[in-house]
C-alpha cells in the first residue's frame, strides 16, 4: 500500500511555487469535462439507514443490473472498513441530452423478495448513488424548512396505509457548469486523490463540468405487460409524481415492478471547485464558537490555579527554604507539612509500573495520529470527495508512528527502574496493547456483522491484509523506537527514595473520586464537537469542520495538562505520594464521560436506532473510541505532571 504522506508534501510544495501564477488548491478530484451527447454512468453505493447501522448491497435487492454485469470500483482501506460497496450501474445520462428512459421490468416477486423490501423500507434504508463522484442529493420540506439529505429511501411506507410503496422512478437534475477552457490544467493524485488548478494550457479545449446531482423519487405503477416491450435505455413519456397511494407501485408478492427515470441538464454558475459547498455547509457555526469560547474559560480558571501554585506557593516556600542554613533547614523539616514531606516517596515506583508505560507509548502513538489527521484535514487535504481517505490516513499514520510508541514507553521504563533491562517485552506490550485491544472488539462486532450478511462486515482478506501491515511495520518500528529508548540518556531523579514507604494518612474522602470529577472539564472543552463527530458517523452527515476540530484539540491539550497539574499538586499536598496512575486518569477519565455522552447520544439523538444488534455496534464501536480517547489524554496528563513534579522536587536541597 502507498504510504499518502509524500505526495502531500510534495502537492504542498507545489502549491507555495505555483502561486505566484494564481494557482489554487482544490480538495477533490479530478475535474472532468465532458462534450455533448457524451455517456456518463452513475454508481451505486451500500445502501444505509440511520435505524439499523448496518449496509448492505445495492444488489441485494431486485434493482435492474447493468448489461456488461456488476463490476466493483476500487476501494481503498477505509472504504472497505466502513462498509462501502461501490459498484457500476444502469443508469446512464448523456451529456446535455434529457431523457425518459425505461431500464427494466423485475420477474414477478417472491416471497422473500417481498418481505425483504418491506423490511428494507421499514427501516428506513437509503439508497447511495454517486455521478462523477458527487452523491446524490434530495431535498424535502419539513414544517416550512427545506432540508437536505443525500441519497433517497428505496420505499414509501404511509402511516395511515398497511401496504409499502417501492421507489422505481427517479427525476434526476444534473447541474454542469459550461468550462470555457481558459487555460486551467489539473495535476493530481488519482481519480480520488488532490487536485491542484494552475494556469499552465492556454489550448484546453472546452466542455461541461458536472457540479451537482439531484433527485426526487417517486413511485409510479405500470402496466407491466406494457413495459416488457421495451428495451433498456428506450425513451418513454415524461410523467409526473402522482399523488394518490392507488397510484403508487405497491410491493406485493407477484407484483412485476418496472423501474425508470428522467434526466434534465441545467446549467449553473457554480464552478466545479466550488461544487462540494452544497454538502459541506457548516450549520451552527455559533455553536462551535460558543465551544471554543466555554473552553478558554475553564483553561484560564485552571490556568490561574497553575499560576497561583507555582508562582505564589511554590517559589514561596522554595524561596523560604532555601536561604536557611542546614541547622534551621533540620529544624524546618520537623514543622514541614505538605509536598515537602513526601520527598523520599515521591519517585517511588508506582503500581503496574509496566502496564503505565505502554499506556503511555500508546497514548504518544494515538495521540499523535490525530493530531496529524486533524492538521492535514484542517489544510484541505482530507477530502470528502475521497471516500476513506480519512479513515485510510489514520490507519497509516498509526502504524508508521509505532517508533514513537516503542521509544516512550522503554524511555519512561528507564526512569522508573533504573535499567534497560527488559525493554524488548515493553516495546511488544507496547506494539501489541491498543492494536489487540482493538482486534478484540472489532472481531467480536464482526461477528454480529457476518451474521446479518452486511457489508459493513470487513472480510476476511482484508483481516490478513491488516494483520500483515501491523506485523511488517508497526511492530518493527515500535521495537525500533523501544531500542531508541534505551541509547538516549535517562532522565535522573533529583531526590533519593526512602527505603520504607511513608504511611499515607487517612482521607475523608477516596481520592479516586476527585480523579473521577476531574474529567468533568476536558469533557466541557469536547463535548459540543463531540456532539457533531457523533451527528457525521451514525447520521450520515458530512464533517468538515476540521479548524473548528484543531482548535478543539489544542484547548483540549491544555485543559487535560492543567487539570492533571493541579489534581497532582492537591494530592501531593496531603501527603499522597502516589501521584502516577493519578496523574493519569486525573485527565483520562474524561473518556468516562464520553462513553456515558455517547450512551445519552443512543437514547436521545437516536431514537429510530432498532434492534439490540444495532445497539450493540453502536456500543462496541463507542467503547473503542473512549478508550483510545484515555490512552492519548492520559498520556498527556501523566507527562506533564511528571515534568512539574520532577521540576518540582529539584529545586529541594537534599542532604
Amino acid at each position: 500500500m502507498e504510504f499518502p504522506t509524500m505526495p502531500f508534501f510534495i502537492l504542498s510544495f507545489f502549491v507555495v511555487l505555483v502561486e505566484i501564477s494564481n494557482a489554487f488548491y482544490l480538495p477533490g478530484s479530478y475535474m472532468h469535462t465532458y462534450s455533448n451527447g457524451d455517456s456518463i454512468f452513475a454508481k451505486v453505493n451500500s445502501l444505509t439507514s440511520i435505524e439499523t447501522e448496518l449496509p448492505f448491497s445495492y444488489y441485494s435487492l431486485p434493482y435492474c443490473k447493468p448489461l456488461g454485469g456488476i463490476k466493483k470500483s476500487a476501494e481503498n482501506l477505509g472504504e472497505l472498513l466502513r462498509g462501502d460497496q461501490i459498484d457500476n450501474s444502469p443508469y446512464r445520462f448523456r451529456m446535455n441530452v434529457n431523457d425518459s428512459i425505461y431500464l427494466c421490468t423485475t420477474p414477478p416477486l417472491n416471497d422473500h423478495q417481498v418481505k425483504l423490501l418491506k423490511q428494507r423500507t421499514r427501516d428506513l434504508y437509503q439508497v447511495n448513488m454517486i455521478l462523477d463522484n458527487l452523491p446524490v442529493l434530495r431535498f424535502a420540506n419539513q414544517n416550512g424548512i427545506q432540508i437536505q439529505w443525500t441519497g433517497f429511501p428505496i420505499g414509501y411506507t404511509p402511516s395511515d396505509a398497511t401496504d409499502d410503496y417501492i421507489i422505481n422512478h427517479l427525476k434526476f437534475t444534473v447541474l454542469v457548469h459550461e468550462y470555457e477552457g481558459s487555460g486551467i490544467q489539473i495535476i493530481g493524485t488519482g481519480e480520488e486523490g488532490l487536485g491542484i488548478i494552475s494556469e499552465a494550457d492556454k489550448k484546453k479545449a472546452s466542455g461541461y463540468e458536472i457540479v451537482g446531482f439531484q433527485v426526487v423519487p417517486c413511485s409510479i405503477k405500470r402496466d407491466p405487460q406494457v413495459m416488457t416491450n421495451l428495451h433498456m435505455y428506450d425513451n418513454i413519456s415524461s410523467t409526473n409524481c402522482p399523488g394518490e397511494l392507488d397510484k403508487y407501485q405497491v410491493i406485493r408478492e407477484q407484483e412485476r415492478i418496472s423501474f425508470t427515470y428522467e434526466v434534465e441538464f441545467v446549467k449553473s454558475d457554480i464552478r466545479w471547485p466550488s461544487r462540494w459547498d452544497a454538502y459541506l455547509k457548516m450549520e451552527g457555526a455559533r455553536v462551535h464558537w460558543f465551544s471554543i469560547l466555554n473552553s478558554l474559560m475553564v483553561i484560564f480558571f485552571l490556568a490561574g490555579i497553575v499560576f497561583v501554585i507555582f508562582l505564589r506557593t511554590v517559589r514561596r516556600d522554595l524561596t523560604r527554604y532555601e536561604e536557611l542554613d542546614k541547622e534551621a533547614q533540620a529544624q524546618m523539616n520537623e514543622e514541614l507539612s505538605g509536598w515537602k514531606l513526601v520527598v523520599g516517596d515521591v519517585f517511588r515506583e508506582p503500581e503496574c509500573s509496566t502496564l503505565l508505560c505502554v499506556m503511555v507509548g500508546d497514548g504518544v502513538q494515538i495521540l499523535g495520529m490525530a493530531a496529524v489527521t486533524i492538521v492535514f484535514a484542517a489544510l484541505g487535504f482530507m477530502s470528502p470527495a475521497s471516500r476513506g481517505m480519512l479513515l485510510t490516513g489514520m490507519i497509516i499514520l498509526y502504524l508508521f508512528l509505532g517508533g514513537f510508541a516503542g521509544f516512550v514507553s522503554v524511555r519512561l521504563w528507564r526512569i522508573i527502574k533504573g535499567t534497560s533491562e527488559g525493554w524488548r517485552s515493553v516495546s511488544w506490550l507496547a506494539a501489541c496493547f491498543f492494536p489487540g485491544i482493538a482486534f478484540v472488539i472489532l472481531t467480536a462486532l464482526n461477528f454480529i456483522l457476518w451474521g446479518s450478511n452486511s457489508t459493513g462486515a470487513i472480510p476476511i482478506s482484508l483481516y490478513f491484509e491488516l494483520l500483515v501491515l501491523w506485523f511488517c511495520i508497526s511492530v518493527p518500528l515500535t521495537i525500533i523506537g523501544g531500542f531508541f529508548g534505551t541509547k538516549v540518556e535517562s532522565i535522573e531523579y533529583p531526590v533519593r527514595t526512602n527505603q520504607i514507604p511513608r504511611e499515607i494518612p487517612a482521607r475523608k474522602y477516596p481520592s479516586w473520586l476527585l480523579v473521577l470529577g476531574a474529567g468533568t472539564l476536558p469533557f466541557g472543552t469536547l463535548f459540543i464537537e463531540l456532539f457533531f463527530i457523533l451527528s457525521s458517523i451514525w447520521l450520515g452527515r458530512f464533517y468538515y469542520v476540521f479548524g473548528f476540530l484543531l482548535v478543539v484539540l489544542l484547548l483540549l491539550v491544555i485543559v487535560c495538562a492543567e487539570v492533571s497539574v493541579v489534581l497532582t499538586y492537591m494530592h501531593l499536598c496531603v501527603e499522597d505520594w502516589r501521584w502516577w496512575w493519578k496523574a493519569f486518569f486525573a485527565s483520562g477519565s474524561v473518556a468516562f464521560y464520553v462513553f456515558l455522552y455517547s450512551i445519552n447520544y443512543l437514547v436521545f439523538d437516536l431514537q429510530s436506532l432498532s434492534g439490540p444488534v444495532s445497539a450493540i455496534l453502536y456500543l462496541g464501536y463507542s467503547l473503542l473510541m473512549a478508550i483510545a480517547i484515555m490512552l492519548s489524554t492520559g498520556t498527556i496528563g501523566f507527562l506533564m505532571s511528571f515534568y512539574f513534579v520532577h521540576y518540582l522536587f529539584s529545586s529541594v536541597k537534599i542532604d
